[in-house]
């Protein structure tokens, strides 16, 4: 048999994977990282809205034409990676899973649901298992941030209190949040008369392109609000932190209090964390067990200006750590800064690696 003939073999007796929502934010970005994981999969389909229905997308070699959603496309799909808004993403995950799919859905959808595992790869693998309703969910991008960094520090010094504030970037609110923040860009750039002026920002964006989808200008702004209101002033983005991260590290009882900030960037999240700790906890050992995470990457010299940003790690996998100090009033505290990538690790990485722990359980 030839070599070719032998790989196309072991495609055909792979895994079929579908990603649905393919020409999105995050399913661009799944496209991007899928080619260093192709071996794992034979047939890959992909879905998305109307609009795009056609579209061929070049992946590993490989010409895929964007198909429309339906229920017939899932026949024959193992996994299905899901990233549609949560208002349709219940109805398809159960057709879905009616046509023998797992799916990985990235919506709040079944975040919360006890009978939905809620999988960071590096954290809780095993939870992949346990999928009675054929479900897993994918974490939030702002937890995603920087679970990792706190799994680590919770497995030693085990984690009480948490109080953190988001930097969220404009691609939490997809291709369009990141369209918008350019266009906002283009209209303030060069008029550095602008923001001297109660409101001036604000006309001059509103003037130019109308209300935007943040709540206020972005650009040259920050934003104290990110997602939608709850009740009693909380934003569902401070919500989801707050209950993502008790499930993920299997603590219902931890102590969260967030408050989610939208910021001018166009992509990659960061997140200040004010950490406390069952232990005393201190700076030096803190920082040898995140080096040896391997999903972080401590980057911590601020005497040498030394510390993470998005503008520097944007489209890199792991999460970034830095301004490491101990709470000068709390022993058992660590204020610390993260970025990552929230369309990377933060979605799609973490996604096409949970599918590729359903595949070892099919």
């Amino acid at each position: 048999m030839s070599h070719a003939a032998s790989n196309a073999a072991v495609l055909s007796d792979s895994p079929t994977l579908a990603i649905v929502g393919a020409t999105g934010a995050v399913g661009t970005v799944v496209l991007d990282v899928l080619p260093m994981r192709r071996h794992i999969w034979g047939d890959v389909r992909l879905a998305a809205g109307v609009e795009d229905v056609g579209k061929v997308c070049r992946v590993a070699g490989e010409d895929l034409t964007v198909q429309a959603l339906t229920p017939e496309f899932f026949d024959g799909v193992d996994v299905a990676l899901v990233d549609i808004p949560p208002e349709i993403s219940a109805e398809w995950a159960e057709i879905a899973v009616e046509r023998g799919v797992v799916v990985i859905d990235n919506s709040p959808t079944f975040r919360r649901d006890p009978d939905v595992p809620l999988v960071v790869t590096e954290i809780n693998p095993e939870a992949v298992s346990e999928r009675p309703k054929g479900v897993i969910a994918n974490p939030g991008a702002t937890v995603m941030t920087m679970i990792d960094v706190l799994a680590v520090l919770h497995a030693q010094w085990e984690l009480t209190e948490l109080v953190v504030t988001s930097l969220q970037a404009a691609s939490g609110l997809g291709r369009a949040g990141m369209s918008r923040l350019h266009d906002e860009i283009a209209v303030v750039a060069g008029d550095r008369e602008l923001g001297m002026r109660p409101g001036d920002v604000r006309r001059a964006i509103d003037h130019e392109l109308g209300p935007g989808i943040f709540g206020g200008p972005l650009a040259l702004n920050v934003l104290p609000f990110a997602g939608s209101h709850v009740g009693d002033g909380w934003s569902s983005e401070e919500s989801k932190i707050r209950h993502e991260t008790r499930k993920i590290l299997g603590l219902p009882d931890l102590r969260v209090s967030a408050t989610c900030v939208r910021v001018p960037v166009v992509s990659t999240h960061s997140v200040s964390v004010h950490a406390t700790f069952a232990k005393s906890i201190a700076v030096g050992k803190a920082r040898q067990a995140l080096v040896e995470a391997p999903a972080v990457v401590v980057l911590d010299d601020p005497e040498h200006g030394e510390f993470p940003t998005p503008a520097d790690i944007v489209g890199a996998d792991p999460r970034f750590v830095g301004r490491m100090r101990q709470a000068i009033d709390f022993p058992r505290t660590l204020d610390l800064f993260v970025c990552g990538d929230n369309l990377r690790k933060g979605s799609a990485l973490n996604m096409l690696q949970t599918a590729e722990l359903v595949v070892a359980t099919l």
